[in-house]
């Protein structure tokens, strides 16, 4: 058994589940391995086994006292299964000064501990890290699979399910949005069209501004409930109820929670900047194969006759910068640059020129 491995794959390959799943037939009590039915696969799929320890982040970075908290997880012996399995999902949110920390109890465990890093790409983490890990690299599912998926489990439309596997590129999460929820294909609409229809310096700065607060108010609805909840809960377990004052000896740990609930909040608004910097480069992938003359399908079916509006009045030397200008805004974006000059500087260079 090999002692740590490193499940990678782009967005939407389904890294998560199926490092859960192996960790499931690692626990398995059935008859064949990952039967899925047995009471241990069960647990380990739902969360609950006691010997498989998840770690993934609300926020931006993965702390060094969660991963010290991790280190000493793994140094215990199995409970009640084979294996004590450590799985880390965001194992990318990582910095070189906390992975460093993790390398020893990766390079040697205890005999029954195993290590499973989920991350987008095998250059996400530092190569002392994957040179001790077992490489599993998924592939994203094609669109066909995704669409009938849709429409087996979620009911809906097989046009629109298949419309909305191509548009989210095979990403399940998002294709099964796209194909359940009615606003989303016009705020894409509206965010593939806005580069088109700029003219000016001062439009791309409007519109800058608006994708930002759009990100910024999806961002608080996906967390103002939680948070609210979660201060709620708090509160109670402190002896409070209702609107009464915090004592100052109890302040801290208030304040934690608000720390916490920002962080994961910049966290939201980070993912839903790059899922529209994705969309962006989607469209103008269109664009540069009409302009190559490829015969490849195109993703944003629903915006054809825009792709090739903009192919015929551009070149692909423009589609490639483009493109690139989209690729950087989204380094910056995840460097931890201001999100608002980041998407002022991209919209500029994406407006047509004259």
């Amino acid at each position: 058994m090999t002692h740590a491995r490193l499940v990678t794959g782009p967005p939407g390959s389904g890294r998560s589940n199926a490092a859960r799943a192996f960790a499931a037939a690692l626990q398995c009590t059935g008859p064949q391995p990952g039967c899925g039915q047995c009471k241990a696969c069960r647990d380990v799929m739902s969360g609950s086994h006691p010997d498989v320890v998840r770690l993934a982040t609300d926020k931006l970075l993965i702390t060094m006292e969660e991963v010290k908290e991790l280190i000493g997880e793994a140094q215990r012996r199995p409970w009640t299964g084979r294996w004590r399995v450590i799985l880390v999902e965001d194992a990318d949110r990582m910095v070189e000064r906390t992975t460093n920390v993790l390398l020893k109890s990766i390079e040697e465990p205890p005999p029954q501990t195993v290590w499973i890093l989920c991350t987008p790409s095998a250059d996400d983490v530092l190569p002392t890290i994957r040179s001790r890990c077992r490489l599993v690299t998924l592939r994203i599912p094609p669109a066909d699979a995704v669409a009938e998926l849709l429409v087996r489990r979620d009911g809906a439309d097989p046009a629109l399910a298949a419309r909305a596997a191509r548009a989210s590129q095979s990403h399940i999460g998002l294709a099964r949005h796209l194909a359940t929820d009615p606003g989303a294909w016009e705020r894409r609409r509206r965010l593939l069209l806005a580069p088109v229809s700029l003219r000016s310096v001062g439009d791309a700065v409007l519109a800058a501004a608006e994708l930002v607060d759009s990100a910024e108010a999806e961002a608080k609805e996906a967390t103002e409930q939680r948070d609210a909840a979660e201060k709620a809960e708090l509160l109670r377990a402190l002896g409070m109820e209702g609107d009464a004052k915090v004592p100052p000896a109890l302040r801290a740990q208030v304040r934690q929670l608000e720390e916490d609930q920002k962080r994961r909040a910049k966290r939201a608004r980070t993912d839903v900047l790059d899922r529209a910097m994705i969309d962006l480069l989607s469209f103008y992938r269109d664009v540069l194969a009409t302009q190559m003359g490829s015969d490849v399908e195109r993703v944003n079916t629903d915006l054809d006759e825009v792709v090739t509006q903009v192919a015929r009045s551009t070149g692909a030397p423009q589609s490639l910068a483009r493109i690139a200008a989209i690729e950087e805004c989204r380094e910056r974006l995840r460097s931890n640059a201001a999100p608002l000059l980041a998407v002022e500087a991209l919209m500029v260079q994406l407006r047509p020129q004259a």
